[in-house]
């Protein structure tokens, strides 16, 4: 086992894409110490990906794709203004406003870094906020992307641990808005404290019409996702599938910003990036074969029920490793490695199952904008045309904000139970 953990850190270090790093890691354990025939690695390999609901991950990445495509981001940029205000420093908050509404149709931080960042990055260079701040504030927005439903990363947590996806989706809203306001209240003590700009011009009732009714066809995209599954209309996946039916129907045929050239590269784009994600699950799923072997849930089950049996101090703990799991490792492959081993002692602890799932998720969701592999931060660097180094530094005032949410977040769970409470899942 402890070779097995040295190749994986070695791997790691040298800056082995993850997924090769989880696939050598286990292969080297199978060859040399010859606990699973040999044959038998592509059949876990396989049925590591052969599950229905994963075809939810390439249909709502495709769907982000088209909706990108469809240009809707300058509509729901002007629809947050008008909800924005003229409070000072709008165009931060509407960079935050706009995040949360791109997250009930993405699900994915990145998408939302590329989409709200080339456009607002430059906006807000040119209303005289430093690239810095513009950059911190749409990295660390990013991240509400996979929390407020739909989430990629839900999906797959449902896929690790047989949780229901609907009470997943159910639970993010709160915590998702928490991370906004969090990030809201930070982006007006900036605005006061240096005198951010604030709008001036004011906007007339037919021009907020114009504004909404734009704005429509991205607005109700959530709406008929999250709708239909609550109600039981269609299934996560079918919701995905028709996700992009929407994107389609709604950037060809009403906002008419949407070519067949458009279609076919988001088609290429979505089956590259779900590959990606898929490649990593298959190798997550081996390197959990691994674990099962050699018994280290179990193991680490006791060691952590060893060191407390007090849910709070658990908790605490969790948030500490899972925070500096989300700054070495890609999201999706965390999930499918720890999940299923913190799950059971979360449970055991008296800890709803919903609940520590969506502190997982949190967790996990605030380090695609951590060094040293924070993804949103590699998707804002083109963008902002600013070092690595920097972003780092400007986007620590944020993530120390959305901490402080997720203290909230970890310990009054009503703020996560109480939507999937009112829709009857827990």
């Amino acid at each position: 086992m402890w070779t097995v953990a040295i190749v994986f850190v070695v791997a790691i270090l040298i800056g082995i894409p993850i997924a090769f790093v989880l696939g050598a890691s286990a292969i080297y354990y199978f060859l040399f110490l010859g606990r699973l025939p040999l044959d038998m690695i592509g059949q876990k390999l396989y049925a590591g990906c052969d599950n229905f609901i994963l075809l939810a991950i390439y249909f709502f990445i495709l769907a982000g794709e088209l909706m990108n495509r469809s240009k809707i981001t300058d509509s729901l940029i002007e629809f947050s203004k008008i909800l924005v205000g003229k409070i000072p420093g709008a165009l931060a908050q509407v960079n935050i406003v706009v995040s949360v509404f791109f997250a009930g149709i993405t699900g994915s931080g990145v998408a939302d870094t590329a989409a709200i960042g080339s456009v607002l990055i430059p906006a807000m260079k040119k209303e005289g906020y430093s690239v810095d701040y513009a950059t911190a504030i749409t990295v660390t927005s990013s991240v509400i992307g996979p929390i407020i439903p739909p989430s990629v990363v839900m999906v797959i947590y449902s896929m690790s641990t047989g949780a229901s996806v609907g009470a997943l989706f159910a639970a993010g809203f709160i915590p998702g808005i928490a991370i906004a306001l969090s990030l809201s209240i930070l982006a007006f003590y900036y605005a006061i404290k240096y005198k951010h700009p604030r709008r001036t011009e004011s906007i007339t009732f037919s021009q907020a019409v114009v504004t909404t009714r734009k704005s429509l066809v991205a607005l109700f995209c959530p709406v008929v996702l999250v709708g239909g599954i609550f109600s039981g209309q269609f299934t996560p996946t079918e919701a995905a599938a028709i996700a992009c039916f929407y994107a389609v129907i709604g950037g060809m045929f009403i906002l008419r910003t949407l070519t067949l050239k458009d279609v076919l590269e988001s088609l290429t784009k979505a089956a590259v990036s779900g590959s990606v994600i898929l490649l990593i699950i298959s190798m997550a799923a081996l390197f959990g074969q691994f674990m099962a072997l050699e018994r280290i849930p179990s193991q680490m089950a006791q060691f952590i029920l060893g060191i407390t049996q007090n849910k709070y101090t658990f908790l605490m703990l969790v948030n500490v490793l899972l925070i500096f799991m989300g700054m070495v490792m890609e999201t999706g492959a965390t999930v499918i490695l720890l999940a299923p081993i913190l799950v059971p002692i979360a449970m055991q602890l008296g800890i709803h199952p919903v609940h520590f799932a969506l502190v997982m998720i949190v967790n996990l969701n605030i380090g695609l904008s951590t060094p040293p592999v924070g993804v949103c931060l590699f998707a804002a660097a083109p963008i902002a045309k600013i070092s690595l180094e920097r972003m780092s530094k400007a986007v620590l005032p944020f993530i120390l904000a959305e901490l402080v949410a997720l203290m909230f977040i970890t310990y009054i769970p009503d703020l996560v139970l109480f939507v999937p409470r009112l829709l009857g899942y827990a």
